[in-house]
């Protein structure tokens, strides 16, 4: 079985599971996230209530299996601060 790493940033409220958008493009779900997650760059910051599960939903499909490593910080993370999601 595959492996795909995740890095999830996480503040006091909330954390995103940050992936390149072109992974959603591959796995057939880029227009199934919702605006509760956010965009930077080639990178979304996928919500952690729905849209990562989305993710997670889809690896399991193709049999891959994901690895989370946890970022945490006291402040509000500056993922907040980026565009919100939109295909």
């Amino acid at each position: 079985m595959k492996t795909f790493t995740v890095i999830v940033y996480s503040d006091g409220g909330h954390a995103w599971g940050k992936v390149k958008r072109e992974v959603l493009r591959n796995l057939g779900i880029a227009h199934q996230v919702s605006s509760y997650s956010y965009q930077r760059n080639d990178y979304v910051y996928l919500e952690e209530d729905c849209d990562l599960y989305l993710l997670q939903k889809a690896m399991d499909e193709d049999n891959v299996r994901l690895k989370y490593i946890e970022r945490h910080t006291d402040r509000e993370s500056k993922i907040r601060s980026y565009e919100r999601y939109a295909p």
